[in-house]
């Protein structure tokens, strides 16, 4: 049996999230990309993401894994994007070891938020950029990564309400770019809890419209609470980039 790799691109827009849904489940990236490849291959296929993203999420690099007996060739990789709605294509495909397994293997991954910081907002973004109408202050907002960078118990920017899961993760790099005042804010990490990015996005903004001090910030994130109401930066401007091995 032989083990393939892929790696997607999708608009989120549409869609309840990666995971596949028990009820209606093309109404997930998985789910929607599982009824084709097991139609064109004739036979059951699950597929292994790297992660999850939620609804409403996009990603320019998704990566997957799932094995089967049948043999790819570059027409099937037409065949499956033809067949695939336009909001989600394969971008590359290739066999891989036996042990590859696309989420255990991954050692982090690079997740982009964009922020539309224009004075009357972009119409060909809105699907893709959070529209912020007061101007940041970006240099505020670069002085608070210092706050987030190496490894902590991010429980105050998590929703993940399990008490078996451990809320440590190590953010590695946190970079920001600016032009005509689209902003993009890049995180590099281990790993994501569940609405952790937009946790700490939402966070940037409060600090850049100076709402929110550093010193607060950094008491949220020593107090590993989730009672503290946190404001959740909104689903559309955030993308999974790129996964690493």
């Amino acid at each position: 049996m032989k083990n393939y790799v892929f790696f997607v691109k999708y608009d989120g827009s549409k869609y309840n999230g990666w995971q596949r849904l028990q009820e209606n489940s093309e109404k997930s990236i998985q789910g929607k990309i599982e009824t084709v490849l097991s139609r064109l291959l004739e036979e059951d296929i699950k597929i292994i993401g790297s992660g999850r993203t939620d609804a409403g999420v996009h990603a320019l690099q998704q990566v997957c894994n799932f094995r089967t007996d049948a043999i790819i060739n570059s027409d099937f990789i037409l065949n499956f994007n033809h067949y695939l709605p336009d909001d989600i294509k394969i971008i590359e495909f290739k066999e891989v070891d036996d042990r590859f397994h696309a989420r255990y293997n991954a050692t982090s991954k690079i997740y982009m938020y964009r922020i539309d910081n224009t004075t009357y907002g972009d119409p060909f973004l809105r699907k893709f950029s959070y529209y912020i109408e007061n101007q940041l202050d970006l240099v505020q907002i670069e002085n608070s990564f210092n706050i987030f960078l190496g490894t902590h118990d991010f429980t105050s920017f998590s929703k993940n309400n399990s008490k078996k899961k451990s809320c440590i993760r190590t953010i590695k790099n946190i970079t920001i770019q600016e032009k005509d005042r689209i902003i993009e804010i890049y995180f590099e990490g281990d790993g994501f809890l569940y609405n952790m990015v937009r946790m700490i996005v939402g966070t940037l903004v409060n600090i850049g419209l100076h709402k929110t001090s550093l010193k607060e910030v950094k008491l949220l994130l020593e107090s590993k609470s989730r009672e503290n109401h946190r404001f959740v930066a909104p689903p559309q401007g955030l993308f999974l980039c790129s996964v690493k091995y």
